[in-house]
Order: C-alpha cells, then structure tokens, then sequence
C-alpha cells in the first residue's frame, strides 16, 4: 500500500517557520523606526521651546543703560518726606527691570554714611509688587522713596549729600545730589513700576 506524504501539513509548516523567522526581524526593524521617530519627535518639540523663549529673551537693564533723575518731591505730616525716582532707558535697546533699587547714603565727600533700606509700601505709596518691567529706548520706571526727619541735627540723623541708587540686578549704582537729614539713615522704598500713585 502506497503512502502519501501530508504534503500540506509540511508546507503550512514551512510557511509558519518562515513568518516566524522573517517576520519578527520586520516587526523590530519597524519597532526601531518607531522610536527612532518618536525619538525625534520629542526631541524637536523639547528643543522648539527653549529657542523660542531664547529668542524672546530681553536683557536686563544695566547701571550704564539707565539715567536716574528725581521725581516729584513728597512732603507731609509728622516729618515724613520722600521723593519719586525715575530711571529711563537710555541704551537704544530694549531691556528690562524686575524688583527694587539698591539705596544709600554719601557726605559730600562721597564717603559711604549708615543707612539702611527697607523694601516695600512707604508712607506715600503703597508696594505695588515685584514685576518685570519690558523698557524699550526712551521708557522709564519710578519707585517711591521715603525717610523722617525728626529734627536737624539731632542724635541719630544722618546728614547726607548724595543718594545712591542701584538698579535691580546691578552692582553698579547712579548718584543723584540729596542734601538731607534722615533720620538713623533708615529709607524705604518701593518695587519699581511704570507708574505709582503717590499721596502727599
């Protein structure tokens, strides 16, 4: 009696070995791909931010980019006296200011005298907060600057001929003439703003 091999059992196992052996190397290399473009994607999504927020980056405003002046002088009650400051980009470029003014003293030898600073509302203004202030060529901030004088002269007055101011972010300062008694040395002063309302 003639036996018949099971052909067809053979070549469906044939065909199985063969899907098993090629078609798992095509299932990793797509895999791969994946990834690899997943991979990409990330990366040019992670990378797009970060030279945006480069690109819109505003420098801060140094000392030499800025001119200070005095303001609007304040008077009142109870010896309180005070000052609005202004500083004015000057620089030809946009640049930008973020939080309060260094301040001090000086004789008219331009000698550092005691003082003392202290951020926040002043007897005048209230604090409107630390910002960041985009100044373009010509723009200005102001900040409002406030001392007592309790009598010329007395114990513990400073007697100063100059003011110095700081600007935010800055290790150099701007000098303005301040021919003032101010008592204990001690000034306050508020964040810089474009504009602050003043009571006097």
């Amino acid at each position: 009696m003639n036996e018949h091999p099971n052909t067809t059992d053979r070549t469906g196992t044939a065909k199985h070995r063969a899907n098993r052996r090629f078609g798992r190397p095509v299932l990793a290399v797509a895999a791969v791909a994946g990834l690899g473009l997943a991979a990409w994607a990330g990366t040019a999504q992670a990378a797009t931010p970060s030279a945006t927020s480069a690109a819109k980056a505003t420098p801060t405003c140094s000392a030499g980019a800025l001119k200070a002046s005095f303001g609007k002088q304040l008077a009142g009650g109870m010896n309180h006296q005070g000052v609005v400051i202004t500083l004015r980009n000057l620089s030809g470029k946009t640049c930008a200011l973020r939080g309060y003014p260094g301040l001090g003293l000086e004789n008219s030898a331009h000698k550092k005298l005691t003082a003392h600073t202290h951020w926040g509302n002043t007897w005048y203004a209230h604090n409107p907060g630390k910002k960041t202030l985009t100044l373009k060529d010509g723009q200005s901030a102001e900040a409002v600057v406030a001392w007592t004088h309790a009598n010329t002269g007395t114990s513990g007055a400073v007697h100063a001929s100059y003011l110095e101011i700081t600007p935010p972010a800055a290790t150099q300062h701007k000098t303005l003439a301040f021919p003032r008694w101010v008592d204990h040395g001690d000034l306050s002063v508020t964040a810089f703003a474009k504009h602050i309302n003043v009571t006097s």
